[in-house]
């Protein structure tokens, strides 16, 4: 299957023969959707040997903060999952670093309220206590990917970026601690592949790069990494997405989620 068939939450025949499979539920945005140029990390899972009896559901949609994704609760427990995947904030922290963005997000978005640290948490919370007082899957919250790929950058931008994706992370963890839910060091795991000393700054947030690089995708059929490469990105395609590289990190730490849930026979 491929990454837009999960994204509309369609039932495939290979689906309907899973019927006694164990429902993975995976809500995002972008980075978990997989689509244009963000790797699709929740396919990479479908593909792997083991995994045969695993319905992976894709709730992930581009450009969501965690309000958004709290708005669409009602689709993942609808879908009776047995494991939850949340991997949100990336765009929490864009909109608070970003003027820009956060006009952007304002009115695509329709948020009611400022984003800031206090409404990240409060959201965060509302999903993990809504998942736990309506379904009986097991949550586990990933933190964030880093956005840029310069840990030590003096750069204003990227500096504030490490900053707030660092506290974000945080908040994410505290309230997977506080919830009773499982949580998934993405951004440590990220941060100890990446050179501190040298990278590439996200010095600035720009539409139309990323406009270039969907066009490249989608019009010209280039992947992801091929994207990354021309960008110059390890980890990413454009600074903000995953390239294979840095969504198979991902993939790998879901799946020691998804292991050390699912006993064998499960």
């Amino acid at each position: 299957m491929t990454g837009s068939d999960f994204s509309s939450n369609s039932i495939s025949a290979a689906q309907v023969g899973k019927a006694e499979a164990t429902i993975v539920a995976c809500l995002g945005s972008s980075s978990t959707a997989g689509k244009g140029q963000a790797f699709n990390w929740i396919g990479a899972l479908e593909r792997r040997p083991g995994n045969e009896n695993i319905s992976f559901r894709n709730f992930g949609v581009g450009g969501d903060l965690a309000y958004n994704a709290l708005e669409r609760l009602p689709a993942v427990l609808a879908c009776h999952p047995g494991r939850v995947v949340v991997q949100i904030g990336s765009n929490d922290v864009l909109a608070l670093v970003s003027r820009k963005v956060r006009r952007f997000y304002k009115i695509t978005k329709h948020l009611p309220d400022e984003p800031s640290p206090e409404w990240f948490r409060e959201n965060l919370r509302s999903i993990a206590r809504r998942l736990k007082a309506e379904t009986t899957a097991s949550v586990a919250f990933c933190s964030l990917s880093p956005l840029g790929e310069y840990p030590g950058s003096s750069d204003p931008f990227q500096c504030e970026l490490n900053r707030r994706t660092q506290e974000y992370s945080a908040i994410i963890k505290e309230t997977a601690r506080e919830e009773n839910a499982g949580y998934i060091p993405v951004h440590e795991t990220m941060l100890a592949q990446m050179p501190v000393s040298r990278g590439r700054a996200f010095t600035s947030f720009r539409f139309l790069p990323f406009y270039r690089d969907a066009f490249r995708v989608l019009v010209l059929r280039k992947s992801p990494d091929e994207v990354a490469r021309l960008n110059g990105w390890l980890f990413h395609t454009d600074g903000v997405h995953l390239n294979s590289r840095g969504g198979l990190i991902v993939a790998g730490l879901v799946q020691e989620f998804i292991d050390n849930e699912i006993a064998p026979g499960n």
